[in-house]
């Protein structure tokens, strides 16, 4: 999953980078509202964090042009402010949720999951074939086994099995996963294609990441 972060308090970004990317989020962090705007008009994010007092542009004001445009993306505002008629503004412009400054990660974390969950899910599994994966552990199962997977190998999968049969450019894969600020080498993509079709193989899996020539990967059934 990725977050978009609009905080202009570089400390407090950075260490909230570190708490996103220890739970397996992929995060682009920027210090103004007008490149949150202009990253969150990208599409390429599942979520955003946008703190109200931002220079250039407020993040309400940010908000209401997401809005506008008919993007439903899951936002949630943060501030210093506490007072109740800040919460209602933000709530009112179209926020799914609302924290005041300071607050504790675990909150944090716990209102992005809980915005982000699918009114359709019911629990926090994906599955395709014999292969689950967990969402709260992190976990890759089959009924041989499972491997705990590391930050980037998590997301690629879950990636994989939210839209499987569908192929992904190696591009696009660098844009979800490693982002568009990212110093690492396109190659980087298939090092990872690597890592995640040895774990199925260990896993005894009847489905598999395929490489389409001169389009992407995709997951498919193993017979396909």
């Amino acid at each position: 999953m990725r977050i978009l972060l609009a905080e202009d308090e570089k400390a407090l970004s950075k260490a909230l980078v570190k708490i996103f990317e220890k739970n397996n989020y992929s995060v682009d962090a920027v210090y103004n509202g007008e490149d949150a705007l202009m990253y969150i008009e990208s599409g390429n994010y599942d979520a955003a964090v946008l703190d109200i007092m931002m220079p250039k542009m407020d993040g309400i004001t940010v908000l209401k042009k997401v809005r506008a445009s008919g993007s439903q993306l899951p936002i949630l505002m943060l501030t210093a402010k506490s007072e109740i008629d800040d919460r209602v503004l933000g709530l009112d412009s179209g926020a799914n949720d609302y924290l005041p400054k300071p607050f504790d990660t675990k909150e944090l974390l716990a209102r992005i999951r809980c915005m982000t969950r699918g009114k359709a899910e019911t629990d926090t599994k994906l599955r395709m074939g014999n292969i689950s994966l967990d969402r709260a552990t992190f976990e890759l199962a089959s009924p041989t086994g499972s491997f705990r997977l590391a930050n980037k190998e998590f997301q690629m999968m879950e990636m994989f099995l939210a839209n499987p049969r569908q192929i992904f450019s190696s591009e696009r894969i660098m844009e979800k996963i490693w982002g568009y600020d990212s110093e690492a080498e396109i190659n980087v993509v298939w090092v990872y294609i690597s890592y995640l079709r040895k774990k199925l193989t260990a896993l005894g899996a009847n489905i598999q990441i395929k490489a389409s020539r001169n389009a992407g990967y995709s997951l498919e059934d193993a017979d396909d």
